[in-house]
C-alpha cells in the first residue's frame, strides 16, 4: 500500500534548532515566530536564519524551513547588530557632512567600520567623534526601520549616477550584474547592501566612535585614499562601559608599548617594515619558548631539521602555494637562469626531506619539526607590531603516517597543543575548519577531502572536544582543527592549528613501502601550536601584561645590595644563581635601594633579593615579589628551592 503526504495549503512546517516542528501560516515573518515563542525572545531577536540564509525579521517566510533566531548573545547576532550600526554611522555622517561618498561598511570582530570620502575641504578627525556619536544617538531614538528593497541593475546604476554621484558604489553594482541587488533604507539614508539588519535603529542605543584611519579603496595602493571610521555599539550601557574598560586595559597591555619599555624587540625603517628584530631580552624569551617546545617534541619522537630561507619556484608550483597564495608572496627572483622565491611555507621543504630516502611502513610515523622562518608580503597599512609582519618563524612540524596511524597522531598533536596553552593559563576553544562548495579554492579529490573531514570529526568526538564547524575556512590542501585561545582580558586569538592533508602526498609523489611490499601514499599532518613565534609572543606580552612567569622572564632575579659593604655577598649570590642557570641582574650602582627596587619593578623582574647587614649575618635575603611587594626575609636555601620549583616547566 502506498501512502502520500500532502502539505496543507498555506501552512509551513518550521523546524527549530531543538528539532521541534511547528506549523505557521505561509508568509509568517521571523518576528511573528519569535513572538509566538516568547515576548522576551521577540524583544531580543535581531534576525532569523531560514535554511541557513539570513533574513530580516520583517521578511515573510514562504516555505517549509529550519530556522534559527539570533540575538546579541550570538556571534551572528553581533554581526547583524554591528552591520546595522555601520549604516547608522553613515547616516550620521551624511547628516553632518552632506555630499559625503560612502563605499563599504562591514561588521568586524569588535564593532564595524565605514570607509567614506568626505566633501572637498572636510577632514574628519577624532575631534568630530562627539558630534558623530550625538547624531547617532539622535537617529537611534528616531526608531527608523531598516527597509529592504530589491532593485534591478539599471535602477541601481541610475541611483548612483543621478541621485548620488558615487563611482565607488557604481563599481560595486557592476560586480552584481548577475546577482540579486538590494537596497536598504533607514530614515533619509539609502545604501547598497545585502543585509540583513535589525528591525529598527532604536536597537542601537549606545554608540561609540573609536578611531579614524586612512584606507585605500579595496586595499589597493593605486586606488584613492578613503577615510575609515571605526565604531562599536551595544544594546546596553553596561556593555559599552565594560568594552571601553577592556579596551583601556588592552592599550595598557599593548605589546608594541611594552616591547619598547621592556627592551624586547624593535622594528626599524632602516631594516624594513614588518621585519622585527628580537633584542637580547626578547631573544631570551624566544629561546625559552623554543626550548619548551623542543623538549615536548623530543618526548614525542620528532626529528628536527633546518631548511633554507629561499627555494626554487618550481618547488612552490608543485606544492600549489604558487599560485594559490601568489598575492601574499614576494616577487620571485632570477638566479643563474633559475627562479627562486623567499620561502612562504616550510611544508614543501619538509616533503623534500621525507622523499630524500626510501621509507617503509616501519619508518612511520615520521615526524619532522623546524623553527622555520618564512616570508609573506603584507601591505604596509596592515603591518602591526609583532602580530602582523613580513618575516616570521613558525614552530612547524609535519607528520607522515599511515591511514591506520592517523587518528592516534592527531590525538597526540591535540594533546600537545592543549598542553602548550594550559601552560600559559589560556582557555582554549576548538573549531573544525572544513571546505565549502567553491571548488576553485581547494586542491585534491573531493573523496579524499570527505575522508579527512570525517576523520577529524571522529577524533574530536572521541576526545569529547567542545567544537564548532566552520565551512569555507579550510586550507587549500586540507581541513583543519583550529585552536582559539582566550587571554587574560577575554580577547580571543586563533593560534595553534592541526591540518590533515591527502593532497601534498599526491603532488610530491610521496611513498612508503607497506607490509605487502606495495607502494602507498602516506597521510600528512601539519602542526604548529605556537603558529608564528612573533604573533604568539605579541599575545603573550599582552596576556601577561609583560609580567612573564618566572621560568619565561628575560630577567628572573634582581640582586640588590643596599650599600657597597654588601656588594661582595651580593656578587657571590648572583654568581651562584647564574651558575644554576638563572637569569640574574646584579645592581651594584651607587643608587638608593628604593630606586633600585623601583627600577626592578618597572622592568617587571619577578623577584628582587635585597641584601643588607641583617641578611649577610643570617645568610638570608629580603625577598620582594613583583606586583606583590615585601615577602620578608628567607634563608638562601629556601629561595633556591622556591626558584627551582618555579623554573620547573615540562
Amino acid at each position: 500500500m502506498l501512502f502520500y503526504v500532502f502539505a496543507l495549503q498555506g501552512i509551513m512546517n518550521i523546524t527549530f534548532p531543538s528539532g521541534e516542528v511547528r506549523q505557521f501560516d505561509d508568509g509568517t515573518t521571523g518576528m511573528q515566530i519569535a513572538e509566538a515563542i516568547s515576548p522576551g525572545l521577540a524583544r531580543m531577536a535581531l534576525a532569523i536564519f531560514v535554511n541557513d540564509e539570513p533574513y530580516d525579521l520583517s521578511r515573510p517566510i514562504t516555505t517549509d524551513a529550519t530556522i534559527r533566531i539570533v540575538t546579541f548573545n550570538d556571534e551572528d547576532g553581533k554581526e547583524v547588530f554591528w552591520h546595522s550600526s555601520a549604516h547608522l554611522l553613515a547616516e550620521a555622517v551624511q547628516e553632518l557632512w552632506p555630499g559625503t561618498k560612502f563605499t563599504i561598511g562591514p561588521p568586524i570582530e569588535h564593532g564595524f567600520y565605514y570607509d567614506v570620502v568626505p566633501p572637498d575641504g572636510v577632514s574628519i578627525s577624532s575631534d568630530d567623534f562627539p558630534a558623530i556619536e550625538k547624531k547617532m544617538k539622535e537617529l537611534s531614538k528616531a526608531g527608523n526601520t531598516y527597509d529592504r528593497r530589491v532593485v534591478q541593475f539599471d535602477e541601481a546604476m541610475e541611483y548612483y549616477t543621478s541621485t548620488e554621484d558615487n563611482e565607488f558604489k557604481r563599481e560595486l553594482v557592476e560586480g552584481l550584474k548577475d546577482s540579486e541587488i538590494t537596497f536598504y533604507t533607514q530614515g533619509n539614508f539609502t545604501d547598497l547592501c545585502r543585509g540583513v539588519h535589525v528591525p529598527s535603529t532604536s536597537y542601537l542605543k549606545y554608540p561609540k566612535v573609536l578611531s579614524v584611519a586612512g584606507a585605500y579603496w579595496r586595499g589597493d595602493a593605486s586606488q584613492p585614499m578613503l577615510t575609515r571610521l571605526y565604531g562599536i555599539t551595544f544594546p546596553k550601557k553596561q556593555m559599552l562601559e565594560d568594552f571601553l574598560e577592556m579596551r583601556a586595559e588592552a592599550e595598557r597591555r599593548d605589546h608594541r608599548k611594552l616591547g619598547k619599555e621592556l627592551g624586547l624587540f624593535m622594528i626599524s625603517p632602516k631594516i624594513g617594515g614588518g621585519l622585527p628584530v628580537w633584542l637580547p631580552k626578547g631573544t631570551t624569551v624566544r629561546r625559552r619558548l623554543e626550548d619548551f617546545m623542543r623538549n615536548q617534541q623530543v618526548k614525542r619522537g620528532y626529528k628536527e631539521v633546518i631548511t633554507p630561507h629561499i627555494g626554487s619556484l618550481d618547488l612552490y608550483r608543485t606544492s600549489g602555494h604558487y599560485p594559490y597564495y601568489k598575492d601574499s608572496q614576494f616577487t620571485p627572483m632570477d638566479v643563474d637562469d633559475e627562479e627562486y622565491m623567499l620561502k612562504p611555507m616550510n611544508c614543501p621543504h619538509h616533503h623534500s626531506v621525507y622523499a630524500n630516502t626510501p621509507k617503509s611502513y616501519r619508518d612511520l610515523p615520521y615526524r619532522l619539526a623546524e623553527f622555520g622562518t618564512v616570508y609573506r608580503y603584507e601591505q604596509s597599512g596592515e603591518l602591526n607590531g609583532l602580530s602582523r609582519v613580513r618575516g616570521f618563524t613558525q614552530d612547524d612540524a609535519h607528520i607522515y603516517c599511515t591511514d591506520d596511524q592517523l587518528k592516534d597522531e592527531i590525538k597526540d598533536v591535540i594533546d600537545l597543543t592543549q598542553h602548550v596553552f594550559s601552560t600559559f593559563d589560556m582557555e582554549v576553544q576548538t573549531r573544525l575548519s572544513f571546505r565549502d562548495d567553491n571548488e576553485e579554492k581547494y586542491g585534491g579529490a573531493i573523496e579524499l577531502w570527505e575522508r579527512a573531514q570525517q576523520e577529524i570529526k571522529e577524533v574530536a568526538d572521541e576526545l569529547e572536544l567542545d567544537y564548532t564547524i566552520a565551512e569555507g575556512e579550510a586550507a587549500f590542501y586540507g581541513p583543519k582543527i583550529d585552536f582559539i585561545v582566550k587571554d587574560a582580558i577575554g580577547r580571543k586569538w586563533q593560534l595553534g592549528t592541526v591540518q590533515v592533508d591527502y593532497v601534498m602526498p599526491e603532488r610530491f609523489e610521496l611513498e612508503y613501502t607497506g607490509s605487502d611490499n606495495a607502494k602507498h601514499r602516506p597521510v600528512i599532518i601539519h602542526r604548529a601550536p605556537f603558529g608564528s613565534l612573533e604573533r604568539f609572543f605579541s599575545i603573550l606580552i599582552e596576556h601577561f601584561a609583560g609580567n612573564f612567569p618566572f621560568w619565561l622572564a628575560p630577567e628572573q632575579v634582581s640582586v640588590l645590595p643596599i650599600a657597597s659593604a654588601h656588594e661582595e655577598y651580593a656578587t657571590d649570590l648572583a654568581n651562584k644563581l647564574k651558575g644554576l642557570g638563572y637569569r640574574v641582574n646584579l645592581d651594584v650602582r651607587n643608587e638608593k635601594i628604593s630606586r633600585k627596587i623601583a627600577e626592578s619593578e618597572q622592568q617587571k623582574v619577578p623577584y628582587a633579593l635585597v641584601i643588607g647587614d641583617r641578611e649577610m649575618e643570617a645568610n638570608s635575603v629580603a625577598v620582594r615579589e613583583h606586583g606583590v611587594g615585601d615577602k620578608g626575609a628567607m634563608p638562601v636555601d629556601e629561595v633556591l628551592a622556591l626558584f627551582a620549583k618555579l623554573n620547573d616547566v615540562e
